[in-house]
């Protein structure tokens, strides 16, 4: 089973995709997978500022992304053996994530590492195209939303960043722009997904009515 759930950043998916994979997994025993797509990203972009690689020359990033060792364990990105998970979202990642992500080659690359990770099990995998481009006949798809105010008060509280509040706002507004008119993968609410707002829900009640719909 796939559960696939795409949206703007700071709309909580990543800690929901995670509770609803721990949820499921408790809840009868067969495991489920949580699969960060962004993150994936987030480790390419890492490693071309790591490198001295422009990240917006299309053809040096992908040159780096086809030789880098990329893997997912235990929920967490390596790579090349290092586990990055607590690098990816400072604020050099941020500023470039989305140029990158936005080059299509790239995309094919990772959406086909997602694929094959999946491949087999049950897996929970969210991201910006899961629902529309990797995953469009998931068992179940879900997209959640939230203002930008909202999503940049989020951020702003997890102190992630040394950017204000406003810069915060700004940067992902930005981000939303770049992620709703890629080439490929743009952001979007595919037809039969299921649309959740979450500017005025905590993420256990975010939690409840995903897990609610899944069980029924």
């Amino acid at each position: 089973m796939v559960i696939a759930i795409d949206g703007p950043a700071g709309t909580g998916k990543s800690t929901i995709a995670k509770m609803i994979a721990e949820g499921l997994s408790a809840g009868d025993g067969k495991p489920f997978t949580y699969i960060n797509s962004g993150n994936l990203y987030r480790a390419i972009t890492l490693g071309c500022i790591r490198g001295g690689i422009p990240v917006r020359d299309g053809e040096a990033a992908l040159a780096y992304a086809k030789n880098a060792a990329l893997d997912y364990k235990n929920g967490r990105v390596c790579l090349d053996g290092e586990d990055v998970e607590d690098l990816l979202h400072s604020s050099s990642v941020d500023s470039f994530v989305s140029a990158l992500s936005a080059i299509v080659p790239i995309r094919h690359l990772v959406n086909d590492l997602v694929r094959r990770i999946a491949k087999g099990l049950n897996a929970v995998v969210e991201g910006r195209d899961m629902t529309t481009v990797v995953f469009p006949s998931a068992e179940f798809r879900f997209y959640l939303d939230a203002s930008s105010e909202e999503r940049a008060r989020r951020r702003h509280e997890q102190k992630l960043s040394s950017l204000s509040l406003e810069e915060i706002r700004a940067a992902i507004e930005e981000r939303d722009t770049i992620d709703r008119n890629k080439k490929e993968g743009s952001l979007r609410i595919a037809e039969g997904v299921i649309y959740l707002d979450t500017s005025y829900l905590t993420l256990n009640q975010v939690y409840a009515r995903l897990i609610e719909r899944i069980r029924e």
